[in-house]
């Protein structure tokens, strides 16, 4: 039966629990172990997919089609284990559970309450789909003492009663804040933390310590004492020089150690880290740099575009190389050629990624253009692809061109996807449908063109699977007068009805993309779209 890692967080939010699970689950797996991470998160929407970016950031797509929170990337990307459906759960998700089966009458005409149908549909998801792993974190979204947040807690007490003493841990992730008036560290936010955690029936076994100064020894024994745990599992985690330099550090102060040693494990084999020092050193010592224009609509919050971030330093990655991200805001540059010709010339290469809504469209339009005429490296993203067809059948003539989710359009090159085809049967939607759940989601097969550049930056193959995360699809009645001016369809869908790449053959590297190949991009395996992306900026770089 697998063990339980529990991971709550106090003081205060954004400390980091979701990069210290997975760099934990990746040390655990480092051993030998095989690991999986799960999410619970205590606000009310059923999933974030209608979520503003700038509340929640990016959504995650998995391969079954779950729109889920962001931490699951970095699940992902730190373990390579593929994330699924029943790796993230809402209240919002149990109540809408409960409330159907109240609505059926399975529970006989019981009174539904908190406790126990809340806290069991929350223990039941938490012991789900164990298989064969060795270890299964569960992270609690949100800070000790959230209102939305007692449920879950009250689930974990029930849970470590009812398993085996051997089974559980608790890791309770939590901030050390240096006073600088004072000129010292702080300790007692961590015990106001502990002590709401212990009154809610938790006893912490490890503490991770979010400092910006390392932590004297005096100190963590202080912490060990009046928060009743070893000294040797208060681990100070500092600020790192980056995301992936976290696994190595937290290992050299002995969190998986102490993590292994709670749950009475002392025969574990050493972790190869080899890969992890490998993405450090290319991480950390580049031999040459790149800038890269990412021309989007939620710049303003970095989370938004999480993934695609951080596809992009691993294309880096691949070729050794440091990629300067510029964010600009599609919205303000619409503005005259001259001032968009003197935002995107210092730009080795131009990206536009997804998003909704018209707002910024027309900016987005222009960048397609600029990379177009001027020959530098394009990647369009989902909305991207369709921005480069949209400034493609206007560059032909089709001067209304544009998109249905824009408004009417008497030349809809992007329209709703009505329907399409999926394991499970047809599946249907209309304009005037839920927004939530509802659109093209998770992992779809695509055919390439044998020949194709595409195909080539796919190491020749020409089938492939992605995640998508869209409404609405190139309109396939414009392929034929497209191509005809050098845009070139070269991925569709197997039965050959929705476009899923276009590139133009005639352009040192211009590719548009319907899928997020950023969602499956890893530090160690980067996505060759954007290893190829970066090739590609890193050879402009070299021409100018």
């Amino acid at each position: 039966m697998a063990r339980y890692i529990f991971i709550t967080g106090g003081v205060v939010s954004s400390l980091g629990k979701g990069l210290m699970a997975a760099s934990l689950a990746a040390l655990l797996q480092a051993r030998g172990y095989k690991v999986r991470i799960r999410k619970f998160d205590p606000y009310l929407n059923v999933d974030p997919g209608t979520m503003s970016p700038y509340q929640h950031g990016e959504v995650y797509v998995t391969d079954d089609g779950a729109e889920t929170d962001l931490d699951l990337g970095h699940y992902e990307r730190f373990t390579g284990v593929s994330a699924h459906q029943g790796d993230n759960i809402t209240s919002g998700r149990i109540y809408q559970d409960i409330i159907a089966k109240e609505r059926r009458g399975d529970y006989l005409g019981a009174t539904v309450q908190v406790v126990p149908h809340v806290t069991d549909e929350i223990k039941a998801f938490a012991l789900a789909g164990q298989d064969d792993h060795d270890f299964i974190l569960c992270e609690i979204g949100g800070t000790v003492g959230d209102i939305e947040g007692l449920p879950f807690m009250e689930a974990i007490r029930q849970l470590r009663n009812e398993l085996e003493p051997w089974q559980t841990l608790s890791v309770h992730v939590t901030l050390v804040p240096y006073i600088a008036a004072a000129g010292e560290l702080k300790t007692k936010p961590t015990q106001h933390s502990v002590r709401e955690l212990a009154s809610l029936g938790i006893k912490p076994d490890v503490l991770l310590c979010r400092a910006e100064h390392p932590i004297p020894d005096t100190e963590r024994r202080k912490i060990a004492q009046f928060c009743n745990v070893r000294q040797e599992a208060v681990i100070p985690a500092l600020d790192a020089s980056s995301i992936y330099s976290v696994p190595l550090q937290y290992h050299g102060e002995g969190l998986d150690a102490e993590v292994l040693r709670a749950f009475g494990i002392t025969d574990a084999p050493e972790p190869d880290l080899s890969r992890w020092y490998d993405v450090v050193d290319r991480h950390s010592n580049p031999e040459g740099e790149v800038t890269i224009g990412v021309v989007g609509k939620y710049v303003g919050l970095q989370d938004a575009y999480k993934s695609l971030n951080e596809a992009l330093v691993h294309g880096g990655m691949a070729h050794r190389v440091k990629v300067n991200i510029k964010w600009i805001d599609a919205e303000v540059f619409e503005g005259d050629d001259a001032d968009i010709a003197a935002k995107l010339e210092p730009m080795h290469a131009i990206l536009v990624p997804g998003g909704f809504g018209e707002r910024g469209s027309e900016g987005k339009i222009a960048a397609v253009r600029f990379a177009r005429e001027r020959k530098v490296p394009f990647l369009g993203i989902c909305l991207g692809m369709q921005m480069a067809c949209i400034e493609a059948a206007r560059s032909a003539g089709h001067s209304k061109a544009s998109s249905t989710e824009f408004g009417e359009t008497d030349e809809p090159v992007v329209g709703i996807i009505t329907e399409w085809m999926t394991e499970e049967g047809l599946q249907t939607r209309e304009a005037g449908g839920d927004l939530g759940g509802t659109m093209r989601l998770g992992a779809y097969d695509a055919k390439l063109a044998a020949n194709s550049h595409v195909s080539s930056i796919y190491g020749g193959t020409t089938k492939i699977s992605e995640r998508h995360r869209h409404r609405y699809e190139v309109n396939s009645a414009y392929i034929d007068p497209l191509e005809k001016q050098g845009l070139i369809f070269s991925g569709m869908s197997p039965d050959g009805l929705l476009p899923e790449i276009v590139e133009r053959p005639d352009h040192p590297w211009f590719v548009g993309v319907q899928f997020h190949p950023e969602l499956k991009s890893k530090p160690f395996d980067p996505h060759p779209l954007f290893a190829g992306f970066v090739g590609a900026a890193l050879e402009q770089a070299r021409l100018v």
